[in-house]
């Protein structure tokens, strides 16, 4: 049986941050790696061509970076642009609010020993995971 996953993104202005987590057992979000920002026509590609290798993709979450108001602005933009790119290609593409993703990625990584020089590499696919675990918590409670 083909391994299935839910895979979220950090979707920024250079990279994407990548985590997952299985769909079929516990369901523990990890980050995966960050993928350098090419433009969209490139960008979708790579990513489908490199997640799916893993198996089966149940769902792509995509953070959604809102204001503090709640509204959506350019970088939430940016984030709908690629969600809607995958689900052009037949994903299923679910949303989450992500803000303060990247503080709370930030603060683990700090507290597995990492000063913010050292997070750089990390960071994105960090906060990638903070929104899939999010993500997984919403869906437990609806």
């Amino acid at each position: 049986m083909n391994p299935e996953w839910y895979v979220s993104l950090d979707v920024g202005t250079k990279t994407i941050g990548v985590a997952r987590a299985s769909a079929r057992g516990p369901a523990i979000a990890t980050p995966q790696f960050t993928l350098r920002r090419e433009g969209l026509k490139r960008d979708v590609p790579r990513l489908v061509a490199t997640v799916e290798a893993w198996g089966r993709i149940r769902t792509w979450v995509v953070g959604l970076p809102l204001e503090l108001d709640g509204a959506e602005g350019r970088s939430a933009r940016l984030a709908r642009q690629v969600g809607d790119a995958l689900a052009q290609r037949g994903a299923k593409v679910d949303y989450q609010d992500e803000r303060f993703s990247t503080v709370e990625a930030s603060r683990r990584l700090h507290a597995q020993g990492l000063d913010s020089r050292k997070q750089k590499q990390r960071i994105y696919s960090a906060a990638a995971a903070v929104i899939l675990e999010d993500w997984l918590g919403r869906m437990e409670t609806d």
